[in-house]
């Protein structure tokens, strides 16, 4: 393996935040917008319906350039981030692979990101690119700036039909993480299972596959016997 390319929510950063701040926004306590996060992962739901099921004629867009003209606007600190990404990026960009963060966000959550000064070759977000994941031209780019072949490419990500499956239909191989309401919840689903390349829970794991071999992609070296090619693709539902 080359290249590890990895998403932002819940795989770099935590979204507790995130989702608090839209509550002080709104006038509700944290607990019942996160409670209506879940309700939408339950439901192969986006997280923002969360957000339109308290303001059913909100503007989500027009409502994050109110917050920002107020001086509430977005916020990423270290303390943002989970306490294995600096580790893991930094240990697998010393073992000579690329690493890659390009996930749906803002441009100033790129701006934020790239501020962070994180173990990594690339930071880009969805906003930059004019192009939000699952949309094939995302995974598409992600080829692109991966410099590597697709299948010498492993994309990271908790997310089943923004990352997981984009990315294996767009020939990369995969890592799901079992991480945020997303990584838990689809984390046994059939689909998940059949089609990811690896299941992790920490993203340290990887470096353990990548000091294995288990993410060699020398096809004369063979294939790690913890792999599962895809075969079916099909949305969660």
């Amino acid at each position: 393996m080359e290249t590890i390319v990895l998403g932002i929510g819940e795989t770099l950063v935590r979204d507790d935040r995130h989702w608090a701040s839209w509550a002080n926004w709104l006038g509700v306590p944290p607990h019942t917008l996160g409670a209506l996060v879940g309700a939408a992962v339950a439901q192969g739901r986006e997280p923002t319906d969360a957000l339109r099921i308290l303001r059913p004629d909100m503007d989500v867009e027009e409502a994050y350039r109110a917050r920002a003209a107020a001086g509430r606007g977005e916020h990423l600190d270290e303390s943002d981030l989970y306490q294995d990404v600096r580790p893991a990026l930094g240990e697998l960009r010393a073992a000579g692979i690329r690493i890659v963060v390009a996930g749906n966000g803002t441009v100033r959550a790129g701006e934020l990101l790239r501020a962070l000064d994180l173990p990594a070759d690339l930071v880009v977000t969805s906003d930059e690119w004019g192009v939000r994941k699952p949309d094939p031209e995302f995974f598409a780019r992600v080829a692109e700036v991966a410099d590597a072949a697709p299948e010498a490419t492993l994309y990271v990500g908790d997310h089943p039909a923004d990352d997981l499956f984009p990315a294996a239909a767009a020939g990369m191989r995969t890592a799901h993480l079992r991480r945020g309401p997303y990584g838990h919840w689809w984390a046994e689903h059939p689909d998940v299972v059949e089609t990811a390349d690896f299941r992790v829970d920490a993203l340290t794991e990887l470096v353990g596959l990548v000091g294995s071999g288990g993410v060699s992609s020398d096809p004369a070296g063979g294939e790690d016997p913890r792999v599962k090619r895809p075969r079916t693709l099909r949305a969660v539902r």
